[in-house]
């Protein structure tokens, strides 16, 4: 990936205070994710309890607002691929910033930010997922649950394969290893651009589809989740009155 402006490398360019504090802000927010998923989920062991309903939509639909930004992230990298098929790899002017955040980890190392960029992203995107699994914890049998196991174990391996490129970068290999770069073996050039950015625009798109219907089956089935989140009294209340007998009644 060629040197990009503003981006932190040996020489040391300056980095603008705000991508510093977007690449701080993302990380945050991924960090809050899988807390929020985690407290979630251990609460949920202890019983019944009717708020976690809304507390998981809430994960999950910031989930989405993340995988929208970086889904457009990678479309707007294969567009800029079909006007552009020789050329490096490309970011969008706020993915270029918000690399040039991360890249202040460890400057020496070429495309680190980026690599963290995208493994922040894709972490964002699999706790809004593990959310989908957290709402439906009670609801096995739900459709719902079955397209969000589906997107967290699809997620989950693309997910290992972004750590694996940012772990190999920050390890000081000279090309990220993973199954998008044929594990460090496919040469610098447009090959392995294009290989590179269309392996993730489609994973992404898949994983997207996938959320999506998870989602759309949750609208559907939004009655049968909620009800097993309502918390059912041990003891129900007697009846005001004994029920008359039979006799009586006719």
């Amino acid at each position: 990936m060629p040197k990009m402006p503003g981006m932190v490398m040996g020489g040391g360019h300056h980095v603008p205070l705000l991508d510093t504090l977007g690449a701080v802000g993302l990380l945050a927010w991924a960090a809050a994710m899988w807390l929020a998923v985690a407290g979630l989920a251990f609460v949920d062991r202890g019983g019944k309890k009717a708020w976690m309903y809304r507390a998981s939509l809430t994960v999950i639909l910031i989930g989405v607002v993340g995988q929208i930004g970086h889904l457009t992230e990678h479309v707007a990298q294969a567009g800029y691929w079909i006007w552009h098929p020789e050329s490096p790899s490309w970011m969008t002017p706020w993915g270029t910033g918000l690399a040039n955040g991360f890249q202040q980890v460890d400057p020496g190392r070429k495309t680190l930010g980026m690599e963290i960029l995208h493994l922040v992203g894709n972490f964002i995107f699999l706790a809004g997922l593990a959310a989908v699994m957290v709402v439906t914890g009670r609801a096995r049998r739900t459709r719902t649950r079955w397209w969000g196991r589906m997107g967290v174990w699809m997620q989950g391996i693309h997910g290992l394969e972004h750590l694996a490129l940012t772990v190999s970068i920050w390890l000081g290999a000279k090309e990220a290893v993973g199954l998008s770069t044929w594990f460090g073996q496919l040469k610098p050039g447009p090959g392995a651009t294009t290989y590179r950015v269309w392996w993730h625009f489609w994973a992404n798109v898949v994983g997207s589809f996938i959320f999506a219907m998870a989602l759309w089956h949750l609208r559907r089935e939004r009655g049968e989740i909620a009800d097993s989140f309502r918390e059912t009294p041990v003891n129900p209340p007697a009846p005001a009155e004994p029920p008359l007998p039979v006799d009586v009644l006719t």
